[in-house]
């Protein structure tokens, strides 16, 4: 069966400068591809060329097997969902949700079938004889759904739609996003800055910078076993603490040695990798740096740190010590007592760890 979506060597330039190098990404029916980085990589770029907003400089796109790179857009058989919602402010809610079906020549009793189903679906029927004036941010955005619903497409494309929303209301219309998509099965591409977003949301990740793909895989690929020191970092709430050390290495482990202020170096050995180079950096979750006795394991090494700060947090503790000139975070539990300047005695995870090369950032282990 042919992917849902391929997009094969796709470049895009305005002129002399280039905004999307070399891009390969290939997704099957039913998939939820979330396009991730910073602001200005290229995502929302990436996504105006998927649904034909934008003109490619090289490469080919297609949708269900049928090459689309110079279709128009409304022949692509996409709908979309815009971050500013774009109502027709002056229609009804209704009107606004099948109007696209009325100037495609939809009949009468299609439009209103189409119209009550997707309403149910969305908890929009109380609203259907409303403007979009008299909606809130979270309504509009259902309605703004329910015309990219009633089209039924073969791709879906969403840009940044929850960027608009405060922040519970975001959370809520995730989950009202992943439930459409769990009972659609539909095919989806969206597009977030947003990290946490992207791993709740996704089947697939594509994280982006520059213009450049870092690494597509499934959020737990991703978040477990990032390509590069920048994957690393972007991912995760907090991120990876990434601390430089130096190695020494045997057959069959590492040991790992880390600068510390006003003190003697922290030493770890990695029993499971006898193969580094003397400098690397060490990639390690929060949640994989815990209070001793809480984490067990051939490879749970325990070491006392100093606390340098507390940062009370609900359900977890966050302590941060400084280790290899890096402030690193450990996710310790709520009723853990820790105060600043203290000792405490961590247990670190290196069945977890990553290894990084320093200069080219990229992946070791």
């Amino acid at each position: 069966m042919a992917p849902i979506l391929e997009i094969k060597n796709l470049y895009k330039s305005y002129g002399s400068l280039e905004i999307l190098k070399d891009i390969n990404i290939s997704i099957d029916k039913g998939d939820f591809l979330v396009l991730v980085g910073p602001s200005g990589c290229g995502k929302s770029t990436l996504l105006n060329c998927i649904a034909g907003l934008e003109d490619i400089s090289g490469g080919s796109i297609l949708i269900d097997g049928h090459d689309m790179t110079h279709v128009s857009p409304k022949d692509r058989n996409i709908a979309m969902v815009f971050q500013s919602y774009a109502l027709y402010p002056t229609m009804s809610v209704a009107k606004n949700i099948t109007f696209g079906m009325k100037v495609r020549g939809v009949d009468q009793a299609t439009q209103k079938r189409k119209l009550d189903e997707v309403a149910k679906q969305l908890q929009i029927e109380q609203l259907l004889n409303r403007r979009p004036g008299q909606l809130s941010g979270g309504q509009r955005q259902r309605v703004a759904m329910g015309r990219a619903l009633v089209r039924d497409p073969k791709l879906f494309l969403f840009d940044e739609p929850l960027s608009n929303l405060d922040a519970k209301l975001r959370v809520e219309m995730r989950s009202e996003i992943k439930k459409l998509h769990h009972n659609l099965g539909a095919s989806m591409v969206y597009v977030t800055h947003d990290q946490i977003e992207a791993m709740t949301l996704a089947t697939k990740i594509v994280v982006m910078k520059s213009g450049v793909l870092q690494q597509v895989g499934s959020p737990a690929e991703i978040y477990n076993r990032p390509a590069n020191l920048f994957v690393a970092d972007f991912m995760g709430s907090p991120a990876m603490n990434l601390i430089p050390a130096k190695v020494t290495c045997d057959a069959s482990s590492s040991r790992i040695e880390i600068a510390r202020p006003d003190a003697d170096p922290l030493v770890l050995v990695d029993q499971s990798n006898g193969d580094l180079p003397e400098d690397v950096i060490i990639g390690l979750r929060p949640e994989d740096i815990v209070e001793a006795g809480y984490r067990s394991g051939q490879n749970v090494q325990t070491a006392t740190c100093h606390v340098d700060m507390v940062e009370p947090a609900g359900a977890d503790t966050f302590v941060v010590s400084h280790l290899g000139g890096k402030e690193v975070t450990a996710r310790l539990h709520a009723e853990t007592q820790a105060t600043p300047g203290q000792d405490l005695n961590f247990a670190f995870d290196l069945a977890k760890v990553s290894y990084f090369e320093p200069d080219t950032g990229r992946r070791l282990n």
